[in-house]
């Protein structure tokens, strides 16, 4: 599937302000599941942009505004083909688990991490998933993300910073908190979990059901993976109780949420603000948004 991708953040300030520095994680990445076609980043004012790839693997776009400015808008379309990833087929027992490269290679993912601490009430619901599983890792991961269905997708309920504990306690909240949740359990049972930011084409995140028309609005999404010893990672979406698939576009990965934030800066004045935030995907696009000769040379260079 070819998505086009259209992110835009603008803030006006309450006074002009100034010697604005930002980080911006936009850029789809490309993988085994999909492949960056076009990207490009704009700026008002314009700024120059340089970009790196940071410790998690993701794109980072940097730039800066010196001189004094009322408003900052930062726009970044790119066009994404994604397919439909393969799942584990043979099972792979929890001793493997045990190895000791690979658990020294996932060690950042078997952590605690600032958004992904958890109580003995989380653990013990971990293992009690686990029990009911058969002795296979993507099983258990699969069983993990099917006992999250038991939550509530409430929109607008949680903020950012809300802990595991209180997710797990309140039974409901937006898809960082699955993610988040989901991510403690798998810790917990010893199944190396990784945060995953991006979007996903639909209408509703609580179904995640396709829709109709070939272009909507939607927001930034968030999932887990779950590390399968000698396959690979296994991608789950508890929010809607899916498998990751072709309508998913990858943009980051890292231990939570604080890792792979959209976008996050420093400015000089007065930090009353307002902002606007939309991210509009349309696929089946007949053409990539902008130029195609740059386009693949920005696809060659994310996939070195």
């Amino acid at each position: 599937m070819r998505l086009d991708i259209r992110y835009l953040t603008r803030f006006r300030y309450a006074a002009p302000v100034s010697e604005s520095q930002n980080e911006l994680r936009a850029c789809p990445a490309t993988d085994h599941r999909q492949a960056l076609v076009h990207y490009h980043v704009t700026t008002e004012p314009a700024s120059r942009v340089a970009s790196y790839v940071d410790y998690w693997g993701t794109r980072v776009d940097t730039f800066g505004v010196r001189e004094r400015h009322p408003e900052l808008e930062v726009v970044a379309e790119a066009t994404v083909e994604t397919q439909v990833p393969v799942r584990p087929q043979l099972p792979v027992p929890t001793a493997a688990l045990g190895d000791e490269r690979f658990h020294d290679t996932h060690l950042e993912f078997l952590q605690p991490s600032p958004h992904v601490r958890w109580s003995a009430e989380v653990a013990r619901a971990a293992r009690q998933v686990a029990a009911a599983a058969d002795d296979d890792v993507a099983a258990i991961a699969q069983a993990v993300h099917d006992r999250l269905a038991e939550f509530e997708y409430r929109p607008g309920s949680t903020e950012v910073g809300v802990s595991v504990d209180e997710v797990f306690a309140s039974g409901g909240g937006v898809c960082q908190d699955f993610a988040h949740l989901a991510a403690a359990m798998l810790r917990e049972l010893g199944i190396p979990a990784r945060y995953v930011s991006g979007y996903l084409f639909t209408a509703d995140d609580a179904t995640g059901e396709d829709v109709g028309d070939d272009e909507v609005e939607v927001e930034t999404h968030a999932w887990v993976e779950a590390a399968i010893p000698s396959w690979g990672w296994f991608a789950l979406d508890p929010t809607n109780q899916q498998h990751v698939g072709e309508r998913h576009v990858t943009i980051g990965r890292g231990r939570d949420y604080d890792d792979v934030s959209p976008l996050r800066g420093v400015f000089v004045g007065d930090q009353r603000h307002a902002l606007e935030v939309s991210v509009s995907m349309r696929r089946l696009a007949l053409a990539p948004l902008g130029d195609v000769g740059r386009g693949r040379s920005l696809q060659q260079q994310q996939q070195q």
